[in-house]
């Protein structure tokens, strides 16, 4: 069975805490690092992955933001893309000096808006690789996507309850929240036909659907695709090309930046891939994509699948 730790690290001054799990074996392992997209916790449906990635012999550290879950930040449910990066980059020195851990060997896996983090971090860190799973590439296009399905009428809206959540913080207020998802025609950062059902199914018991509203003015300035050009390492990238979440033209254009990129395409909506089939065939895809690029240095590599 595998083991776990506990983890703390330090990021820009707050606690963030995270679990080191350890496959059958010793180590240092070829390790993991995974975090959740827009809104979530480590606890929100991530296991299926973390488990098949320690069952075929590699450690995973996963973690929680600050201001989310069972890490530190005030207010709660305060999403700002700069502070995840950071988040990320503190996770990834903290592991990094682990002695289970082979520092060589790192990958960072990231999904929907951690799938454009992990790019992000990529762009300015040394890592052996990153899995970006339907990615949020483009905050700017992501938000144009939002008023193309639920009409100007919506972008007034958050943009309405941005500004008041923003006024609210400057002043020490409690800040306003909006649904992180909702149902068409609901004030939601995502409102889209399968939005709802769909990070619903993914919530755990106590993880709020609301994120602070100020993320309006912040979103549209956070664009993975504009530094996808400095991520060197090899990039695993799945595109789920019904999404209306995160648009795939946007993770087409930041793959064609990359150095290094394999591509895998899936004909279904942007959380699809956290279920069934769908997520057992990425599954497969990302564990033969980890054993290219993690093989140990005594043996060759097998060669790259056509993508």
């Amino acid at each position: 069975m595998s083991q776990s730790e506990a983890i703390r690290f330090v990021s820009a001054g707050q606690s963030c805490c995270g679990d080191l799990f350890l496959p059958e074996g010793g180590g240092p392992f070829a390790t993991l690092i995974m975090a959740h997209g827009f809104g979530l916790t480590r606890e929100c449906g991530l296991a299926p992955f973390r488990d098949a990635f320690l069952a075929a012999g590699y450690a995973v550290f996963w973690f929680d933001y600050r201001h989310f879950g069972d890490s530190e930040g005030i207010p709660r449910q305060l999403l700002s893309p700069a502070r995840q990066v950071a988040d990320w980059q503190a996770a990834l020195h903290t592991v990094r000096g682990h002695p289970q851990v082979d520092s060589d060997r790192i990958v960072l896996w990231g999904t929907s808006f951690s799938g454009g983090l992990v790019t992000a971090v990529a762009a300015r860190e040394r890592v052996a690789g990153i899995i970006s799973q339907c990615p949020m590439m483009d905050g700017f296009n992501a938000v144009l996507e939002v008023i193309r399905y639920g009409g100007l009428m919506q972008g007034v809206r958050l943009t309405a309850f941005g500004a008041l959540d923003a006024v609210r913080g400057a002043v020490g207020l409690s800040p306003c929240y909006v649904a992180s998802a909702g149902h068409p025609g609901e004030a939601a950062a995502m409102s889209s036909e399968d939005a709802y059902q769909g990070y619903t199914a993914l919530l755990a018991d106590g993880v709020p659907n609301q994120v602070a509203a100020r993320i309006a003015f912040s979103l549209p300035l956070f664009r993975p695709v504009t530094v996808a050009d400095r991520v060197q390492c090899p990039a695993l990238v799945l595109v789920c090309d019904e999404d209306t979440v995160a648009p795939a033209r946007d993770a087409d254009r930041a793959i064609a930046r990359m150095a290094n990129a394999t591509v895998r395409r899936y004909s279904i909506g942007h959380f699809d891939i956290y279920q069934g089939e769908h997520r057992e065939r990425a599954l497969r895809e990302q564990l033969a994509f980890l054993r290219r690029i993690l093989a140990p240095s005594d043996e060759p590599a097998a060669p790259a699948a056509g993508g």
